[in-house]
């Protein structure tokens, strides 16, 4: 087992976040079985760098001293890969919640799409979701968004696109037949309470879809990109999947599933 004394003294955990959850519940899956695994009442730990609640991949717990690290490792290079949807949106901007409006497609070509692509790269500014953690007055933005508050506003900020490529994945598919009402809800009831509770949408069929991989730097939320570049465009795009593969010199790849992480703990590093 790894010492209660390397805990302690820090240690970062590289955590592959499932689907559906929260960062904020996969920090306490993590605290909850350190404490029952080591017997204490208490011990310092946070994340760098939340992931989304339909977001998986990479998230870094950190444990002990560690969490003074946070910052640092929240500046780190971050590459994430999905994909998106052109000409339809949602209020979050991703499937978190119904698509709530659709956008003409058909005057988007491919040389528009590589123009606008570049146009995204390098220094740019950008305003984070209203669904998002960020604060105004005070105030998390998503308090304010659920109230669906007009006068609540974000302010842009600077974030660097290092580079975002885009494949073409062809139009979606057609959307599945739904339950009943009823059904509806008792499934939503039955999933993990997550931030914004709501129900996942559902992605129109015929929509051009792609591919992506973005590699930036801190404090870039790929919502407000695939977002942007949907306007830029003159159309509308939403997230539809979103995995986080590297943050600095940490990669998913060797990251710990959470179901596993009393294994990871009682055999050690």
């Amino acid at each position: 087992m790894i010492p209660l004394e390397r805990l302690q003294a820090g240690l970062v955990i590289p955590i592959d976040k499932p689907l559906q959850w929260t960062s904020f519940q996969v920090v306490n899956k993590v605290k909850s079985t350190i404490r029952r695994l080591y017997n204490v009442k208490n011990i310092k730990i946070g994340h760098a760098g939340t992931l989304d609640p339909l977001a998986t991949g990479l998230l870094l717990v950190c444990v002990g001293k560690a969490t003074k690290s946070i910052e640092q490792l929240q500046a780190g290079k971050k590459l994430y890969s999905g994909t998106l949807v052109l000409g339809a949106s949602t209020p979050c901007h991703d499937l978190e919640q119904a698509v709530d409006r659709l956008y003409p497609t058909d005057h988007i070509s491919a040389e528009m799409v590589e123009e606008v692509r570049r146009s995204f790269l390098g220094d740019i500014e950008q305003v984070p979701p209203m669904f998002s953690a960020v604060k105004i007055d005070g105030q998390r933005a998503y308090t304010y968004a659920r109230k669906d508050d007009p006068d609540a506003v974000i302010e842009p900020k600077k974030v660097h696109i290092e580079s975002f490529e885009l494949t073409p994945l062809g139009l979606t598919d057609k959307a599945p037949e739904l339950p009943e009402p009823k059904a509806i809800t008792q499934a939503i009831n039955q999933l993990s309470p997550h931030l914004y509770n709501n129900p996942q949408g559902v992605v129109p069929s015929g929509l051009p879809r792609y591919g992506f991989q973005v590699l930036c730097g801190k404090g870039t939320y790929i919502r407000s990109l695939v977002r942007d570049f949907g306007a830029a465009l003159d159309s509308g795009a939403l997230l539809a999947s979103l995995r986080r593969e590297r943050v600095g010199d940490f990669r998913v790849e060797n990251a710990v599933q959470l179901s596993e992480i009393e294994e990871f703990l009682v055999n050690g590093e």
